[in-house]
């Protein structure tokens, strides 16, 4: 996590560098900036801790917060995680993104680190309840539908007892207010596009794309095979969060490009790594001669996923694509906050 703070004042100062000390060791340990405000100076500074922090510290006052981050707050799926803490050390306060960017959670840490107490005001919180958005993030799962959340949220607040599926064992306890079910569930946790609409949509990005491609291939091509294999696999587009293939391709063009649009981490291996890869893939003679490789694609994604093929080659107009998936690792220790 990158923390960047601002503070107004030497006390403020001294209890940025205090926190910085703290924040960047041992568990959990932040990437922590700390800067002064100097007059004028804190739009500037403001925007461009939003455009690249996950979460801002603003040692001052909350008025001075909210003004600053008025201009950019978008949506809780975007926005980085906003604390405020007074320059005396005695308050900490999430002010945006509590659950998702993790605000609430930050602000303990802060809160801890300086003797304070944190203000931690979302319902769910305060009354001990699941915050699923929250646990989401704990778990790694991307909200895929974040205009559920409230809906989720208001039923557990009315005392209802909400129903949960998942395609993967999640270990520990469950919380007291949820129930497991096939059928007629409120929250999904699944990699796959179908299920029902009106359940909240919690997806691991556990899938990963394998790639191969003829030379100078074009974006609109690459866009087209991605829709196409998600489309076969029933794989939600969420699911996917890095792509893999031959070292030869590192510097494609239209594939970096591509990697870039959709915030991939590309990774390519030489042609002996993915021939070393265990298991029966759709090998071509021809492929073999060009590259090295009797098949790309299956090969990168299951090297690259650590796990297995879900969508073997899928191949058209010079693209191959392919699929694997490594199961996640789900707990339900730190579901509920009390």
């Amino acid at each position: 996590m990158l923390i960047k703070a601002i503070a107004f004042s030497d006390n403020g100062m001294r209890l940025g560098e205090r926190l910085k000390a703290a924040l960047s060791e041992g568990s959990g340990a932040a990437e922590f900036s700390l800067d002064r405000c100097a007059s004028g100076g804190l739009a500037g500074w403001t925007e461009g801790a939003w455009n690249s922090a996950d979460a801002l510290l603003f040692i001052g006052s909350c008025g001075i917060a909210v003004r600053a981050i008025a201009p950019h707050v978008k949506k809780k799926t975007e926005d980085p995680a906003v604390v405020v803490m007074d320059e005396l050390g005695t308050y900490s306060i999430p002010v945006l993104s509590g659950h998702l960017g993790g605000a609430n959670e930050l602000a303990v840490r802060i809160a801890r680190a300086a003797g304070a107490i944190p203000v931690v005001t979302t319902a769910t919180d305060i009354n001990g309840l699941f915050a699923a958005d929250d646990w989401a993030r704990s778990q790694g799962l991307a909200v895929a539908n974040p205009e559920k959340i409230k809906w989720v949220s208001s039923r557990l607040l009315a005392g209802e007892k909400l129903k949960v599926k998942s395609l993967y064992d999640i270990k520990g306890d469950m919380p007291d207010c949820l129930e497991y079910a096939d059928t007629g569930y409120d929250i999904l946790v699944s990699h796959r596009s179908r299920g029902s609409a009106d359940a909240l949509r919690l997806v691991p990005r556990i899938v990963t794309l394998g790639v191969g491609c003829h030379r100078n291939i074009e974006l609109d091509a690459l866009e087209e095979a991605f829709d196409a294999v998600l489309a076969k696999s029933g794989v939600h587009r969420t699911a996917v969060f890095q792509a893999a293939s031959l070292d030869l391709k590192k510097d494609e063009p239209a594939l970096v490009e591509f990697c870039k649009r959709h915030g991939f981490p590309f990774l390519t291996y030489t042609a002996g790594e993915l021939t070393a890869v265990p298991g029966e893939y759709s090998g071509s003679d021809f492929v073999k001669r060009i590259t090295g490789v009797d098949n790309v694609c299956e090969r990168a994604a299951v090297l690259a996923s650590g796990g297995r093929l879900i969508n073997k080659k899928e191949a058209g107009n010079g693209i191959t694509m392919a699929l694997a998936i490594k199961e996640p690792s789900l707990q339900w220790k730190g579901a509920v906050n009390g």
